[in-house]
């Protein structure tokens, strides 16, 4: 992928969601003036896989206004789903136990749920599926998801027709020196010492480095 993916939002006006869920996860985008601001995505938990299909797209509903609640509290949004029957949430005569909870919070927003079909709400879509093989096999066998992705600013290489997905891991330069200098300190030696041999509490190691009650031990020996 190439920079710039995501915008930093301007104001508190233009955003439109698109969500969808599957039995798999739950997955949506935030977009404003038709660049994205973010994407969200989780899997289902133990309980959920039991919902219907109705109850799974309106919780993908609510659990775009939980996290999304800065940018969306106190303004009209409009809510993009591939599950037509949400447009009547509000209207809806009979509602589960479920279902009346959410609503309660769903009250508390102004926005309206708009239809939106499967196909044209490929990226959300894409997002509530499972990693790694099925995201590949989309991406390498449908052409009109790579030409939606490309309108979202975001580029998919595929050398040697393959497609390969990473992930990005950041860590902290200063916590690897930390635990490389450990090895060089006597006294914190003895302590990872003592920690394998079980002879003390308040240390530990983690990741093959000594923490005090959760914390970095520094050196004690000038270096």
């Amino acid at each position: 992928m190439t920079a710039p993916i995501l915008i930093i939002p301007e104001g508190n006006e233009g955003y439109v969601v698109y969500s969808d869920a599957s039995r798999q996860g739950l997955g949506c985008i935030l977009m404003q003036n038709g660049r994205v601001v973010a994407y969200a995505s989780r899997q289902l938990k133990p309980h959920e896989l039991n919902y219907p299909i109705h109850d799974l797209e309106l919780a993908a509903v609510v659990f775009v206004l939980k996290i999304w609640r800065h940018y969306l509290y106190g303004a009209r949004r409009e809510i993009y789903t591939n599950h037509k029957s949400l447009k009547y949430i509000f209207t809806q005569k009979e509602l589960n136990l479920r279902q009346w909870c959410w609503l309660e919070l769903l009250k508390d927003y102004t926005f309206d749920i708009k239809h939106h079909l499967g196909k044209a709400n490929v990226v959300a879509d894409a997002l509530s599926r499972k990693p790694e093989g099925m995201i590949t096999s989309l991406l390498t066998n449908d052409a009109y998801l790579l030409r939606e992705l490309e309108k979202l600013q975001i580029k998919i290489i595929l050398p040697s027709e393959r497609t390969h997905l990473a992930v990005l891991q950041v860590t902290s330069a200063i916590v690897d020196k930390i635990k490389a200098r450990q090895r060089d300190d006597p006294e914190l030696v003895k302590m990872i010492q003592k920690v394998e041999e079980g002879t003390t509490l308040d240390f530990a190691v983690q990741d093959r480095i000594l923490k005090f009650r959760n914390r970095l031990c520094m050196l004690t020996t000038p270096s």
